[in-house]
């Protein structure tokens, strides 16, 4: 029996400097920055000062005062993107079988931002040790349980099929896509809502990693303070977002007339067993994961025609991810480009998998590969392609997009262009 194929036929995506997808696309190729310094609360205390915020109003994008109420930030921002994939796809969702409509919603950190701001009110600024908990939001139950993601988007999207959320760091996002395709080519569902949503930037999670220094101290020039694959690259900048897609069987949404941005032709994903936030040097469970994917997708590693990388900027991911390209692609790790969009965006944890494989699949739609901004001066051990400064007309084809993520999580998809794609 042939196994379903998977296509991509709506695309939501609210990042730094992009919220709609025109928008975020519109930043990538034009390769602009949306680093700043913080405004969220006061950062003064901190080692590192900046991060890659959206200017996100929840009732312009037609949230009422009941659903701000009872949602945490990262879940406002994934029903949002959630709505735009489904107008995106064209789909009447109303027509279809509900129970063959499902939901998988990726998440690193949860409702951080919420219970953040839930304890400080409840503890009265940390002065109680005893907190009283009728000062809390009514709904702090859902701020408790990540679950509350994906059952706000079923709800929004009247889907009654499977739901669930994948966490597994920063590979949360690649990984919940992996997930709703496989249900689809197992023929549970005909369609899943699914991706990613993340909003960290909030006291608790910049002391977090400001106590393992892995974000930058760069705070007196936040625009240029990403710096993957640099030789000057000193942390990433935390950021937040969502992205949201439309997945079908992809001869029914053919049938259909559908706009296909991509088909998912291939994923995998490895742990390294080895530590948790360290990484082997030689990349090589990412490397396995990228040939697994590649096999999936029945393709050689010198079809790739360009990857979207991890790139988060710290020295010690972007050493083991080069390695991982050059262990898995051979020779032809050196002629494709490679371009690391947490340059511009930031780097949002469970949310930029999904944010990712919306860069890899619009870069398909407009045959542009997006660039590594603030690449100035190369790093003699990260030795390839990373595309400096500006956007690249290129023909993709086949787009590989990766993750890494603390715990060892490593994974990675490979997206095709749909008349390419093999029977």
């Amino acid at each position: 029996m042939t196994a379903r194929r998977v296509a991509i036929t709506g695309i939501g995506v609210l990042a730094p400097g992009g919220i709609g997808t025109k928008n975020f696309w519109n930043l990538l190729s034009e390769g602009r920055t949306a680093t700043r310094g913080i405004t969220f609360f006061d950062p003064a205390q901190f080692r590192s000062r900046v991060a890659a915020e959206i200017d996100f109003d929840p009732q312009a994008h037609g949230l009422g005062p009941q659903e701000i109420r009872r949602m945490d930030r990262a879940a406002q921002l994934a029903v949002v993107a959630a709505r735009e994939a489904v107008a995106d796809s064209g789909l009447v969702l109303d027509e279809l079988d509900p129970y063959g409509i499902g939901v998988t919603i990726g998440s690193a950190v949860g409702a951080t931002t919420g219970l953040d701001t839930e304890y400080n009110v409840v503890s009265d600024g940390g002065r109680l040790d005893l907190v009283d908990h009728q000062y809390a939001v009514p709904h702090l139950y859902n701020f408790l349980v990540p679950s509350s993601f994906s059952a706000e988007v079923a709800w929004a999207v009247g889907a009654q099929g499977p739901a669930g959320v994948v966490s597994t760091g920063c590979t949360s996002g690649i990984d919940s896509v992996g997930h709703a395709v496989e249900l689809i080519r197992e023929g549970t569902v005909d369609v899943m809502i699914a991706g990613a949503t993340d909003a960290p930037i909030s006291p608790i999670t910049m002391a977090c990693f400001d106590a393992i220094k892995a974000t930058t101290p760069r705070n007196d020039d936040p625009a240029h303070a990403s710096r993957p694959f640099d030789g000057t690259r000193n942390g990433f900048v935390l950021g937040e977002g969502s992205a949201v897609f439309v997945l079908e069987e992809l001869e029914s949404a053919r049938r259909r007339g559908a706009h296909i941005y991509a088909e998912i032709a291939g994923y995998a994903s490895r742990c390294n067993a080895f530590h948790m936030t360290g990484l082997r040097p030689d990349g090589a469970e990412m490397a396995e994961a990228i040939n697994v994917a590649l096999a999936e997708a029945r393709l050689n590693p010198d079809a790739v025609d360009y990857i979207n990388a991890h790139g988060s900027g710290t020295k010690q991911n972007d050493r083991h991810e080069t390695a991982a390209f050059k262990r898995s692609l051979g020779e032809h790790a050196y002629r494709v480009p490679v371009s690391s969009i947490k340059s511009m965006v930031g780097h949002s944890l469970g949310a930029i998998g999904s944010i990712e494989i919306a860069a890899s699949a619009l870069a398909i739609e407009n045959n542009v590969v997006p660039p590594t901004a603030n690449l100035h001066t190369p790093d003699p051990e990260c030795d390839l392609d990373y595309v400096p400064l500006t956007a690249r007309e290129w023909r993709t084809d086949a787009v590989l997009t990766v993750g890494s993520g603390f715990g060892g999580f490593q994974s990675a998809m490979v997206l095709v262009r749909p008349e390419r794609s093999s029977s």
